[in-house]
């Protein structure tokens, strides 16, 4: 036990689990000054929709396949759609070199030298909600996504622009009647002291999810008054209950997958996110979803 103990502690210090303190969760959110940004204006050239993808640093092959399908930057129904890859750093110099030779080749990296660790994706989601804040408030719609997902733009803007709200406006997944998982052991485990609550606030899957530009930009100043908690999209729902904006439904029927849908070209088409899809499998399944766009599907 003293040695389960110990290590915890060494991996904690460290940054790989934050310590919590009886009843005060203790976690450095001043992760500092960017490390690595991409070369972009946005003010020059305001996009509709920015795309934030959480990726660790080894995932290169999975950058180069969003770069080069749903990521690349485009033009849809005369709206500007970017992305930008959310990425920590860690121990081994060699990653970081060819990080930055990505970044000078690509231009599409946001960073900060905090762990790159999965309990850390609150920090690195807020790190891309500071960029945009900071950085590229004039853009309309923020996306927060991760790299093992496919994304259709296409239908997203489509919705987006039918929605027609610009304004305090949070869609994805949801996820309204979720609680906190006790069981030690758990990827998703929280404890009385991370979270008292039997109960979360309404939020989305952080799969992937949508801000109206003002959320976003307003969920990055409340977070510094929010409780610190490691599962970025439950964190994400306290910021917006401290906002007091409830997550809403991009369209009448669901959208937003958090898990794997099995793939044809008609039922792609109608959704906005699949999860669990290899770079392989993303190359195959945009090529064919493009070449499918002008072919009739049946009525369900």
């Amino acid at each position: 036990m003293a040695f389960a103990v110990a290590c915890f502690t060494m991996l904690s210090t460290i940054g790989i689990f934050p310590v919590y303190q009886k009843d005060v969760p203790v976690v450095d959110r001043n992760t500092g000054d960017f490390v690595t940004l991409p070369d972009k204006n946005c003010g020059r050239n305001p996009p509709f929709l920015v795309i934030l993808v959480t990726s660790q640093l080894n995932q290169t092959t999975d950058r180069m396949a969003i770069r080069e399908t749903w990521g690349k930057e485009r033009i849809i129904a005369g709206k500007h759609i970017v992305t930008y890859f959310l990425l920590g750093n860690d121990s081994h110099p060699y990653h970081q070199f060819a990080v930055t030779t990505e970044s000078l080749l690509y231009k599409d990296i946001i960073q900060k030298d905090f762990l790159d660790t999965y309990y850390n994706l609150t920090l690195k989601t807020l790190m891309g909600l500071e960029w945009i804040h900071k950085f590229c408030p004039q853009s309309s719609f923020v996306m927060k996504t991760d790299s093992d997902m496919f994304v259709n733009t296409y239908y997203l803007t489509e919705l987006l622009l039918k929605r027609n709200k610009t304004t305090r406006f949070f869609t994805g997944a949801l996820k309204m009647h979720e609680h906190p998982i006790r069981r030690l052991g758990s990827k998703w485990h929280v404890n009385k002291w991370e979270y008292p609550g039997r109960k979360y606030p309404p939020f989305c899957s952080g799969t992937g999810y949508v801000f109206s530009t003002d959320l976003a930009s307003q969920v990055y100043v409340i977070s510094k008054k929010v409780p610190y908690i490691k599962l970025e999209d439950v964190f994400v729902g306290l910021c917006l209950a401290e906002l007091k904006i409830k997550p809403e439904m991009l369209h009448s029927e669901p959208t937003f997958f958090a898990d794997r849908v099995e793939f044809s070209p008609c039922r792609y088409r109608k959704l906005v996110t699949s999860h669990f899809i290899t770079a392989s499998e993303m190359m195959v399944y945009w090529n064919v979803l493009e070449k499918s766009m002008i072919e009739e599907c049946p009525s369900r």
